[in-house]
């Protein structure tokens, strides 16, 4: 919802979930596999092939402002920051635990009747049969939830928290125009009038390549979303109840 809203504004572009980070860490891990590179290493010589495959993406874009969606991102910030040679500036877009999981499970609902729903059960089909068990596949290291997660954790156990301006779903939901405010700043972008009445889906996906309809769906208008967790999840809630790494980042943007 927050990229297609951005992508109102005529300077940035805006990409769907990306394919550069696997594209880009999967070069730095190939290169010495080359047996030529292995023979004679330069740094230089591979940092030069990674900046020729990230600028080289988006050669074809005529727009200033490149922002490139992908929740790997923060496990590669020293990767990034050398390609870039420059600090990198991540919009990290957080929300309450059990709403995600309520949204996940609500999808799984919604597909499981005409879908084997791989890409929600990826290694563990036989544990994601309960509730229960989907959840806790869903948080763990490696898979949709837990993996983003622990990514910005350990990028703020690192100390880039000055790259980081975070994003809660309820408040960009419920002051759309405060939020995109504080978003221009952190980006040092002049701000832009958006219209948050009529949001234009502009970074479709083939949602059916996961498995699963309707995953990167957004609504028309931004709106304040009902909390669903109770209802979906039942006394699992609880479970995931907070505290966040982002709490106190969240606390300061909000004083």
């Amino acid at each position: 919802m927050l990229g297609n809203l951005l992508a109102q504004n005529p300077r940035f572009h805006v990409t769907p979930t990306s394919g550069l980070p696997s594209m880009v860490s999967g070069l730095r891990e190939g290169y010495d596999k080359v047996i030529e590179y292995k023979a004679a290493p330069n740094d230089q010589e591979l940092v030069g092939i990674l900046r020729g495959v990230m600028f080289g993406s988006f050669e074809w874009v005529d727009r200033p402002v490149i922002i490139n969606r992908h929740r790997s991102w923060p496990s590669e910030l020293e990767l990034i920051e050398t390609i870039l040679r420059r600090k990198a500036k991540f919009i990290m877009c957080v929300r309450d635990l059990p709403e995600i999981l309520a949204s996940l499970e609500k999808l799984w609902r919604d597909n499981k009747a005409l879908s084997s729903m791989a890409a929600f059960t990826k290694g563990s089909p036989a544990a994601c049969r309960t509730l229960d068990g989907r959840c806790n596949h869903w948080v763990s290291q490696g898979h949709i939830v837990g993996h983003a997660y622990t990514a910005m954790q350990d990028a703020l156990t690192r100390g880039y928290h000055d790259r980081m301006h975070f994003v809660h779903f309820d408040d960009l939901t419920r002051n759309p125009q405060g939020v995109l405010q504080g978003i221009y700043k952190f980006l040092g972008e002049q701000p832009f009038n958006h219209d948050c009445e009529h949001v234009e889906q502009v970074t479709a996906e083939d949602d059916m390549v996961h498995g699963v309809k309707g995953l990167h769906d957004i609504r028309p208008a931004v709106r304040p979303v009902p909390k669903r967790a109770k209802e979906l999840l039942g006394p699992l809630a609880e479970k995931y109840r907070g505290p966040y790494v982002w709490d106190d980042y969240l606390s300061r943007l909000r004083a």
